[in-house]
């Protein structure tokens, strides 16, 4: 059995049920469901869903998209299917590992049928830091040798041509993630998101184009905290649902 909490995110607009221990959604779920350009009609997959926080807020925001909640472990899978229910948002949950084909293709995940993936990949790869003990904390936040590419490359996989994917990455991934994705998209946008507005960034916003030779653009910084240490007007709105980053 797995200890649950019920919590509420963007101002209580969504319910969401998440385990106690592990990984838990937070401000990263927000800022990216905050940078998703939503459409009517648009099939829209959150890839790495666990229980649903990114894909819940964007539904909150577009409730005519088809949502998908790609998740590998079959308990955040079930919970996530119950997020959908009591958000009353009627999205497919495929339990899939993104790394492998045969497992996308099992769960039913056809190649190039999204139009947008929002995905918050495992920051972390083997080798690079010390895991979690904690098997699904470590599950979330770390990838095999060279998972990263391979996770993006799965997204790209399954985006239309011109389809759009936004990620949220450590920062100082920066130079890695632009190396890959530049292989498969264009039109790249970089947000750097800062704690405070005097300290290195510490998460990278970037979407891309799939198919594109646009040219790439940095987009202004999100700076979350001011000096007095509580969130800045632009920050403490996202999180209550009242702004978009898109």
């Amino acid at each position: 059995m797995i200890d649950i909490t019920e919590d509420l995110l963007l101002g209580g607009r969504v319910h969401l049920v998440q385990p106690e221990r592990g990984h838990r959604a937070g401000t990263d779920a927000v800022l990216l469901a905050a940078s998703a350009p939503l459409r009517p009609g648009d099939v829209v997959l959150d890839v790495g869903a666990a229980t649903g926080a990114v894909g819940l807020m964007a539904a909150a925001r577009q409730k005519d998209a088809r949502f998908v909640f790609v998740e590998r472990d079959p308990h955040l899978a079930e919970l996530c299917r119950r997020n959908c229910r009591d958000n009353g948002v009627d999205g497919q949950v495929a339990v899939a590992d993104v790394l492998d084909r045969d497992s996308r293709l099992a769960a039913g995940l056809a190649s190039e049928s999204a139009d947008l993936v929002l995905t918050n990949p495992p920051f972390l790869e083997e080798g690079q830091a010390r895991i979690s003990p904690d098997q699904r904390r470590a599950a979330a936040h770390a990838l095999p040798s060279g998972g990263l590419e391979t996770w993006l490359k799965a997204c790209a996989g399954l985006l239309k041509p011109k389809g759009r994917l936004v990620l949220i990455h450590r920062a100082d991934r920066t130079v890695e993630c632009l190396r890959i994705l530049d292989k498969w998209f264009g039109g790249l946008e970089l947000r750097f998101v800062h704690s405070t507005a005097d300290r290195p960034a510490i998460r990278l916003l970037l979407s891309g184009i799939k198919g594109s030779r646009a040219p790439s653009s940095i987009l202004p910084p999100l700076i979350l905290n001011g000096s007095d240490g509580h969130f800045t007007p632009q920050a403490e709105a996202l999180h209550r649902g009242e702004g978009t980053l898109a």
